[in-house]
């Protein structure tokens, strides 16, 4: 999410987009075929001590990158995403859990704050000589390295990989309790790596170990739902950084799901949600609490004053996705 907002002023080109998509001629839904991009990281891409104090706080929303792809918009395929069966991984329970407070709901009742989860944090991230910050998840995985984020906060969509790509779980106020997960590989559908297809803003990162230590060993891993039916009621969290928040705290909202009436072709679900730029690539959990099944992932919003965030469908090409990360 960007300088002011996930997909930050938008309304007016997404209006055009949704008329010009209504106007052209009915055309065959086609399944995606779930390829993926993957790029394995070499120990020069992330030198152990970048990401100091200082650079993290100074880096840029990620939703300026979300902002790009959003005003390339195509009507050419209409609300359709490649969809199979419900499948659900099980989650992982770390070893030893921070303790988590009652959250602190806003007056406008759209955000909450809440206490650090342990296996939900910031990514951090450079792309085009730019540092750039976003949210993400520990995700169960035979790894037990695996991390979920969106697919603009590790690729240009289309273009290069991340590098300096590292994961920081539990962030809270510049604390780093579990230290930094540096990536050794990122995985991202083709359909974002070559074309930006916001339908397909999803993306996943493999760490390294650290101190001998898996991270969700450490921190716990979620449990993954993928062709979910839609409409359901989702918390999603993230670290939004723009006014009137800092990126400093973990914030929360909940709420059911409805299809986004200005891109269809996104085929992309939102909730109400008032979260800014950074919390891009935070997870949403099917039911109203951290430990549900992760679903999608905080991708874009309409205006600096957004209501509403958006996530992309979870389906057989994300699918895909992970599980060609879950298994390197």
């Amino acid at each position: 999410m960007g300088k002011h907002h996930l997909g930050f002023g938008l309304v007016a080109v997404a209006a055009l987009v949704s008329a010009l998509a209504a106007s052209a001629p009915a055309q065959a839904a086609t399944s995606a075929q779930p390829a993926v991009a993957s790029h394995t990281v070499a120990a020069t891409e992330t030198p152990d001590g970048y990401w100091t104090s200082e650079r993290m706080r100074s880096a840029v929303p990620g939703d300026v990158l979300a902002d790009r792809a959003v005003w390339r918009a195509s009507s050419t395929a209409v609300g359709h995403v490649a969809r199979g069966l419900e499948q659900r991984v099980a989650g992982i329970e770390a070893k030893a859990s921070a303790q988590t407070k009652a959250a602190k709901p806003k007056p406008n009742a759209l955000s909450t704050a809440e206490s650090v989860v342990p296996h939900i944090g910031k990514v951090f991230f450079t792309l085009g000589g730019q540092n750039y910050v976003c949210s993400g998840n520990s995700v169960a995985a035979a790894n037990k390295n695996t991390v979920s984020t969106a697919g603009h906060c590790l690729n240009e969509g289309p273009g290069a990989f991340a590098t300096n790509f590292t994961f920081v779980p539990a962030y809270d106020n510049g604390a780093a309790p579990y230290g930094q997960w540096n990536a050794r590989s990122l995985h991202a559908p083709t359909q974002w790596s070559n074309a930006g297809d916001m339908t397909y803003d999803t993306g996943f990162a493999v760490v390294s170990p650290r101190n001998g230590q898996n991270l969700a060993d450490v921190v716990g891993a979620s449990g993954l739902s993928f062709n979910a039916a839609r409409g359901q009621t989702y918390k999603a969290f993230g670290y939004p950084a723009a006014s009137p928040f800092t990126g400093q705290k973990l914030i929360s909202c909940t709420g059911p799901a409805s299809n986004d009436p200005y891109n269809p072709q996104f085929a992309a679900q939102g909730i109400p949600c008032d979260m800014t730029g950074g919390s891009s690539g935070g997870p949403w959990f099917l039911g109203t609490s951290s430990s549900g099944y992760q679903n999608t992932v905080n991708s874009y919003g309409y205006g600096s004053r957004s209501t509403v965030m958006y996530g992309p469908y979870w389906g057989s090409v994300v699918q895909s996705t992970y599980q060609t990360a879950a298994s390197s």
